[in-house]
């Protein structure tokens, strides 16, 4: 995975007590490398979403969400998102769909990324240096 981002709109909501990431129903969908995903990133669109055989539009329920700390640092892991079948995507939306399809971070491949058998997103260490999603102060 080359380039990670919080969205914007996702760390001002956590303030605003708007996300429960334990309990809301987090969503990750796959992209195109036409798509327009950055920081800036809202919410889930289908605008340049990948389809294909095993491919939902929408994209996958993240499993098993824990929420770890360490020190000042608190961070969140998921299992790893596997789609079946022969996919290429270039981006990763991952989303909050139990509120208004809410955008929580970009992931940005750094080039095509194309599976013959299953598209898998192997997720960094679950840990307060490398976790997907961290805040620490």
């Amino acid at each position: 995975m080359s380039v990670q981002t919080q969205t914007t709109s996702f760390k001002a909501e956590c303030w605003q007590a708007i996300h429960d990431l334990l309990t809301d129903t987090l969503k990750i969908a796959l992209y195109t490398g036409d798509a327009t995903l950055d920081q800036s990133t809202t919410v889930y669109t289908t605008t340049d979403e990948i389809t294909g055989d095993g491919y939902t539009a929408g994209g996958l329920v993240l499993t098993n969400v824990t929420l770890g700390t360490d020190g000042f640092t608190v961070y969140v892991d998921f299992d790893d998102p596997t789609w079946a079948g022969a996919l290429t995507a270039r981006y990763a939306l991952i989303y909050n769909s139990s509120k208004a399809d809410r955008s929580v971070a970009v992931l940005d491949f750094g080039a095509d990324k194309t599976s013959v058998v299953a598209f898998t997103i192997q997720l960094p260490a679950n840990t307060a240096t490398s976790a997907l999603l961290r805040s620490s102060n």
